[in-house]
C-alpha cells in the first residue's frame, strides 16, 4: 500500500509503522486504500461514545454556558495539538490522531466527580476508571459488526489507550509494555490543553481574577510577551493571545526536550521520551496547583460536584435494586459480567443531561 511505503520513507525509526502493527484480536482483511490506525480512527469517530463526548463535561457541567469547553471540543484541542507534535517529531500522525480521538471516551457524565463517585461505589475489587472503561468500550460495549464485539482496533490503539493504567479484570490483555511515542505524545497534549483552555474558560466564567493569575509564572510571561507584541489590545483580546502563547510555549519546549531525549537514546527503550524541560515542569506544577485551587475547588464548581455525586449516587442505587429497568442491552451483559459492572456501563455512558433528566424522571426533582 502507498501509505505504508510512505511511512517507511518518510518516519522516524522510533515511530509505530503501520506495517509493523501488532495486529487487531480478530483478524480482518486489510483495507485497500486505507492503513490500520487510519481505520482505527475512522472507527472512533463513528462510535456512539465519540459523539456522547458533545453533552460530557469538561470543567463546567453541560447546559451552564454555550461557550465552555465540552468533553468533546477538548477532545478535538488534544488532537490538534497532538497532530502538531507528531507532523514535527515525523511519528504515525494517524495513529496519535486516532488515540487523541480515543483518550477520553471512557469519562462518566460530569467529569472526574463522575468518576469518582462510580470508582467510590463499586469499591476497589472492582473500580472504575476512565482509561480501562475507553478500553472496555472499544473492545466490548460497542456493537457495529455482526463478527466481533467491540471495535476491534489495533493492539497499538488499545495499547496507548489504557495508558499506563490496569485494565479490568477479565479484560483480554495482550498488549506490549511499553508506550508508543505516539501515545506519549497524545498523554502531553492533554495537558498542554487542559493547562491553558481551563485557564480560559475559568477566565469567561469570572471564576479566575486576572490579578492573580498573573502572580503564576507561565502565564505571567505569556502575558509579558502578548503585551510586548501587541500593545493596545482589548482584555479580551489579550486573553486569547495570552492563552495562544502559553500553549506554544508548551509545545516548543516539549519538542525540544524530547528531541534531546530521543537523540541521546540508545534505542532500546522509549519510555519517558516526550516530556518538559525541568524549568517547564517546575512552571506546570505551579499553575496546575493555581487551577486546582482557584478554579476545580471553585464554590460554585463544587456545588456543581455535589449534585452530580448525589444524580450519580442515587442512579447507581436505583438500577442495582431495579434490574428491570435496564436498557435489554445492559441487563443480557449481567450474566457474564456481573451486576456492579453492567449497571456502571450504562451509567458511565449517559451524557449529562441524559443523566439529569433520568434522575428527574426517576426521583422527580
Amino acid at each position: 500500500m502507498i501509505y505504508e511505503q510512505r511511512e517507511a520513507n518518510q518516519l522516524a525509526p522510533y515511530a509505530v509503522c503501520s506495517a509493523n502493527s501488532l495486529g487487531r484480536r480478530y483478524p480482518e482483511k486489510e483495507h485497500d486504500y486505507r492503513t490500520c490506525f487510519q481505520r482505527d480512527r475512522d472507527r472512533i469517530v463513528h462510535a456512539e461514545a465519540f459523539r456522547r463526548l458533545e453533552y460530557k463535561t469538561q470543567v463546567f457541567v453541560t447546559g451552564s454556558g454555550d461557550y465552555y469547553r465540552t468533553r468533546l471540543t477538548h477532545t478535538l484541542e488534544v488532537s490538534q495539538i497532538a497532530r502538531t507534535l507528531a507532523r514535527v517529531l515525523c511519528i504515525n500522525e494517524d495513529l496519535t490522531e486516532a488515540l487523541a480521538l480515543a483518550h477520553d471516551l471512557g469519562h462518566p457524565p460530569f467529569g472526574h466527580t463522575g468518576e469518582r463517585v462510580l470508582n467510590k461505589l463499586l469499591g476497589d475489587d472492582l473500580c472504575f476508571e476512565h482509561n480501562a472503561q475507553a478500553l472496555r468500550i472499544l473492545d466490548c460495549l460497542e456493537s457495529r459488526y455482526p463478527d466481533f464485539p467491540g471495535l476491534n482496533l489495533t493492539a497499538e490503539l488499545r495499547r496507548g489507550v489504557l495508558k499506563n493504567k490496569k485494565p479490568y479484570k477479565g479484560t483480554i490483555n495482550s498488549l506490549a509494555n511499553n508506550l508508543s511515542i505516539e501515545a506519549q505524545v497524545v498523554d502531553i497534549a492533554d495537558e498542554i490543553t487542559y493547562t491553558s483552555h481551563d485557564l480560559d474558560d475559568g477566565i469567561s466564567a469570572g471564576f479566575l481574577d486576572p490579578e492573580d493569575i498573573l502572580q503564576v509564572t507561565l502565564w505571567r510571561e505569556s502575558h509579558e510577551i502578548v503585551q510586548g507584541r501587541n500593545a493596545g489590545l482589548d482584555k479580551k483580546c489579550t486573553w486569547f493571545q495570552v492563552i495562544i502563547a502559553v500553549i506554544n510555549t508548551q509545545v516548543t519546549d516539549v519538542l525540544n526536550e524530547t528531541r534531546k531525549r530521543l537523540d541521546n537514546n540508545d534505542g532500546q527503550c522509549l519510555d519517558n521520551m516526550v516530556d518538559y524541560s525541568d524549568v517547564m515542569s517546575v512552571k506546570l506544577h505551579e499553575a496546575k496547583d493555581f487551577l486546582f485551587a482557584q478554579l476545580y475547588r471553585h464554590p460554585k464548581v463544587m456545588r456543581a460536584s455535589s449534585h452530580c455525586h448525589t444524580v450519580l449516587s442515587r442512579l447507581l442505587e436505583y438500577y442495582h435494586q431495579n434490574v428491570d429497568q435496564l436498557p435489554l442491552s445492559f441487563q443480557k451483559r449481567i450474566e457474564t459480567d456481573g451486576l456492579s459492572r453492567s449497571v456502571a456501563d450504562y451509567i458511565s455512558g449517559m451524557t449529562d443531561r441524559f443523566a439529569q433528566k433520568d434522575y428527574q424522571r426517576l426521583f422527580g426533582f
